[in-house]
């Protein structure tokens, strides 16, 4: 089923398109010589007949890490009368098989839709149950009718050496500002080997993902070293938005990586 085309039930409530975030912190370490490679699965149950939990989506797996934050989002319509009731479930995934039985459960969470919407960009938090410590955050945003896309290329020159025996393996993590002064990941780009010089592959996006329509919101860019173990290095960050990108390759984007930490020392 894909999640982003879900729209639950056929009502004529009232109702807005949201968007759904997800992030935890402090999962459990199920591996034994490595750390977690977390997955959320996403269930939905109606108050209009629907007696069981379906499926209406699942994030991406991320590799080695107790604190992910997922780029994949869950999309659906927020009916403003209506109980609409959420099963989050978190596992590690042990193999590329679609059954669940082939993962190790790392906790849930039950809640209402209205719950998580009540608290806006400020964001709703959460103990995941037989999760022995750990959270999971959930961020939900109205989303604009937007429905224009951008293509985006970026490369960047003379990276700072991240690694002792070689060149850093750079990647970039967009994320996009809320009205609470969050930041919400949209786009995370393949991981170039051993260059202080990356070029990265151009990619689309939709200006609701990216901006939700608003090209003055603030958009900012980290750059990280990939390490293997999953305990990526910051490189360092840059601020931008939508209306600066637009103008296309020339020098106002071309921007100054800046590492706040060395900064500091």
């Amino acid at each position: 089923m894909n999640a982003a085309a879900f729209r639950p039930g056929a009502s004529t409530l009232p109702s807005s398109t949201v968007e759904i975030s997800l992030r935890c912190e402090n999962l459990m370490d199920t591996d034994i010589l490595s750390k977690s490679d977390p997955f959320c699965v996403v269930y939905y149950k109606g108050s209009a007949g629907q007696s069981e939990f379906l499926e209406i989506g699942r994030t991406e797996c991320i590799d080695d890490n107790l604190n992910p934050v997922w780029q994949k989002k869950i999309i659906l319509d927020y009916n403003f009368e209506e109980r609409q009731a959420l099963k989050l479930c978190v596992f590690d995934s042990d193999s590329n098989v679609a059954s669940l039985e082939d993962h190790d459960f790392l906790g849930s969470v039950e809640c209402n839709l209205g719950e998580i919407v009540s608290m806006q960009s400020k964001g709703f938090s959460r103990s995941l149950n037989n999760g022995k410590g750990a959270t999971i955050h959930i961020t939900a945003e109205e989303l604009s009718s937007n429905k224009e896309v951008l293509t985006l290329k970026f490369s960047g020159k003379k990276l700072d050496k991240m690694d002792w025996f070689g060149k850093s393996d750079p990647f970039i993590e967009i994320f996009r500002s809320t009205e609470s002064n969050q930041y919400i990941l949209v786009h995370r780009t393949e991981v170039i080997k051993h260059t202080l010089n990356p070029d990265w592959k151009p990619f689309q996006i939709s200006i609701r993902s990216l901006s939700n329509g608003d090209d003055d919101r603030d958009l900012r860019f980290d750059v990280y070293d990939w390490n293997r173990s999953g305990s990526h290095e910051i490189i360092g960050e840059f601020h931008t938005s939508v209306r600066r990108l637009r103008k296309g390759p020339n020098n106002d984007n071309t921007y100054d990586v800046i590492n706040k930490e060395k900064q500091k020392k």
